[in-house]
């Protein structure tokens, strides 16, 4: 596989351009020099099977890679069983439009410790994540990874670590890196091509080179206060980070091929196609 880069969501641009329907965001993605596409399903999952079907056709025919980003209001480590319980039936319906679509790897946010402590929250992410594949694997949804992900305020469950240890006890379990949530939480510690490779070089020895080298990537600029993440910003923001080409030029150097995907406000494709053209520059 080789490194894939592309928007979440649809652009301002897009809409701008004229066009209305994502079923014709693979073309105009090729056209403008992207191999990679996340599929909202944040406010639930709202594409017919049909369309689902039409957008892997479009997306294969020209070159672009798909994933999910799944249901904001999935709640992996409530401790209500009956949330957790809806929680599986929710991913569940992303794992069936992702086979229909072709897409391998959805994207979940990690959990939140509420007034729990770090350690149950994660114990309770950790079983409801595995009771999701399981059951994706009894009803055929093998081949497609489940990605928990780093996420931005310092009081939700999924900081680096949590998700790097998730994502070892299962092989369908890959980590959805958001160096802009990361670098929220962290207060900014994201700067040098060396901080990257710290993490990356971390993440190879606790999940293996194959697993690693593979991982799912949100990357944006992202304001932020001392809870952690406030908005997200354009990649013409010049007071927050993290900037992009330390990171790239450490995934280069480790030879990683992740999908990479920009999570800019309203203007994802234009830095999705500004981290690519950056990266083959390298090249």
């Amino acid at each position: 596989m080789s490194i894939i880069f592309g928007p979440g969501g649809n652009s301002e641009q897009y809409y701008d351009d004229g066009y209305k329907s994502s079923l014709d965001r693979p073309e105009y993605l090729a056209k403008i020099g992207l191999n990679g596409y996340e599929y909202q399903c944040n406010k639930g999952v709202h594409i017919s099977m049909d369309s689902a079907r039409i957008l892997g056709e479009e997306a294969k025919k020209h070159g672009v890679h798909l994933s999910i980003h799944s249901q904001y209001y999935v709640s992996l480590s409530s401790t209500e069983a009956e949330k957790r319980e809806k929680s599986v039936e929710y991913l569940l319906a992303c794992f069936r439009v992702a086979k229909e679509m072709g897409a391998d790897r959805i994207v979940v946010h990690s959990g939140s410790c509420a007034k729990m402590t770090r350690a149950k929250a994660y114990e309770l992410s950790l079983d409801t994540l595995h009771k999701t594949l399981a059951r994706a694997k009894e009803e055929g949804y093998e081949g497609i990874y489940l990605c928990p992900e780093v996420m931005g305020k310092i009081n939700q469950l999924g900081d680096f670590d949590e998700v790097i240890k998730l994502c070892t006890t299962h092989e369908m379990l890959l980590p959805a890196i958001d160096f802009g949530h990361l670098n929220c939480r962290t207060l900014g510690s994201l700067k040098t091509k060396e901080d990257y490779l710290t993490l990356l070089n971390k993440m190879e020895k606790k999940l293996g080179r194959e697993k690693a080298k593979i991982f799912h990537c949100h990357f944006s600029k992202i304001e932020y206060t001392n809870q952690g993440e406030k908005r997200h910003l354009t990649f013409e923001d010049t007071q927050f980070g993290p900037d992009y080409e330390p990171f790239l030029e450490a995934v280069y150097e480790k030879g990683f091929t992740p999908m990479i995907i920009c999570e800019s406000a309203g203007t994802q494709d234009k830095d999705a196609l500004s981290m690519a053209n950056y990266f083959n520059n390298l090249k």
